[in-house]
């Protein structure tokens, strides 16, 4: 434990900036890292440097907000000053998303606090939010970072410096090719390996038949609704006038429960197109008369090979929604490319909002980015707010401790993994501003 991680345990009240930040900056000068974490500092005790896998990383950050006062109990010279220390933290590098000995996130201790609609929340977000936007710059133009390099130096200690980082260097990329590999093998993760991966139907979910991956399930279909009703009124102008011809576009069928709500819906489209790629879902939907619907466009295959031809041809739609599976947030962007073109110009463009879904604060990380990034297309997304249906909420029965009882029926049994834990659902419309 160093004087740092002990600054942020709070030893004294008033917490005052004249007391707090001096100190806190002193100790940052002094070469103490932002990230610095308690596990390392023990270890350092004990005469191990520069471990290798450290069983946790609990961070300045972490022991800030674990000990902050709550906010009704603090004063605001308080608050302001816990405020500080965040922003300065942030300055020196800590990480927003690094996770301790419980899996948490600082911004994760803070909801387990009831702390989400504090400041100090809306600092984690906002830092998240930076980091996003900074990584995504840094890849676009392959930048590289070079340590400065001090003139006076010696130069067996600079041997033996570079053979120590060659041989980090070499188990850095021997970890990184295993990592690679495995996520090219997983079909979560890797599109090209989903599309040649055996689906099931359940009778409530499209799994993976092998990972049991959950590609989609019945407990979204409230959440859909919302997204059937969203393209439908992407039939109404500015005016209050009535398109009649309302042309929808799906991407991704997988278990058809929105494309089911479009056809059931009171405003009923006069062509309703359908994009999918994988070959055991064309097949169901092959089966279950799909094809032969009259007012139904089936596209088979990805929608980066199909979209460009609906472009060519000059079709428009009211109403898109995108919803995929093995697909990341760059190809939402490129998606986006599209939609500018495809959309009418009182269209609604929507998507099912699973961004960030498996964390609450990377959940509202997210909301911001593609808000951020759909007005760079000249697009105004609001978002409505849905409670995430309560059988999302609870374990596995699997991964409940032995002595916890289920406090009532899980999404998530037969499930590789839960890909939905947030509480709230932010169901997105997008309009051209």
């Amino acid at each position: 434990m160093t004087d740092l991680h002990d600054l942020c345990r709070f030893p004294t009240r008033p917490i005052t900036r004249g007391t707090y930040i001096p100190m806190l900056t002193l100790y940052l000068k002094s070469g103490i890292p932002a990230t610095y974490t308690v596990e390392e500092a023990e270890l350092f005790e004990q005469g191990i440097e520069d471990p290798v896998d450290l069983p946790s990383t609990t961070t300045p950050l972490h022991i800030l907000m674990e000990n902050v006062p709550v906010p009704a109990q603090s004063s605001l010279e308080e608050i302001e000053t816990v405020s500080a220390m965040i922003d300065e933290l942030f300055q020196w590098g800590a990480g927003w998303c690094h996770i301790d000995t419980k899996e948490r996130t600082p911004a994760c201790i803070l909801v387990e606090r009831g702390l989400k609609d504090s400041v100090y929340f809306t600092q984690m977000v906002e830092a998240g939010v930076r980091a996003e936007l900074l990584l995504r710059k840094v890849g676009e133009h392959d930048m590289e970072f070079i340590d400065d390099i001090e003139m006076d130096f010696d130069p067996e200690m600079v041997e033996q410096t570079e053979s120590d980082e060659a041989e980090k260097k070499e188990v850095n990329e021997k970890e990184e090719e295993e990592e690679r590999a495995e996520l090219a093998d997983d079909p979560a993760n890797n599109q090209e390996t989903y599309l040649k991966t055996k689906l099931e139907y359940t009778d409530n979910a499209l799994v993976t038949e092998k990972n049991r991956d959950g590609v989609m399930m019945d407990w979204e279909s409230q959440l859909m609704q919302a997204g059937a009703d969203s393209m439908a009124s992407g039939t109404i102008d500015e005016d209050g006038s009535v398109d009649l011809e309302y042309v929808c576009l799906n991407i991704g069928f997988g278990m058809g429960i929105i494309d089911t709500m479009v056809e059931k819906h009171a405003v009923k489209p006069a062509k309703h197109y359908i994009c999918e790629a994988h070959p055991d879902v064309l097949a169901k939907m092959r089966a279950d008369g799909w094809f032969e619907m009259p007012n139904v466009v089936v596209l088979s295959g990805r929608w980066q090979e199909a979209l460009p031809k609906l472009l060519e041809e000059g079709i428009t739609f009211n109403g898109i929604y995108y919803d995929t599976y093995s697909e990341h947030y760059e190809d939402m962007l490129d998606l986006f490319d599209f939609v500018v073109g495809l959309l009418k110009p009182h269209g609604v463009f929507s998507f099912f909002n699973g961004l960030g879904g498996d964390r609450i604060v990377s959940y509202e990380v997210y909301k911001k980015v593609v808000e951020l990034d759909l007005n760079n297309y000249g697009l105004a997304v609001t978002f409505t707010e849905m409670d995430a249906p309560k059988e999302t909420l609870v374990e596995s029965q699997q991964k409940m401790a032995a002595d916890k009882a289920a406090e009532g029926e899980s999404a998530w049994e037969g499930i590789k993994r839960a890909y939905w834990v947030c509480p709230v659902y932010y169901h997105p419309e997008a309009k051209f501003a």
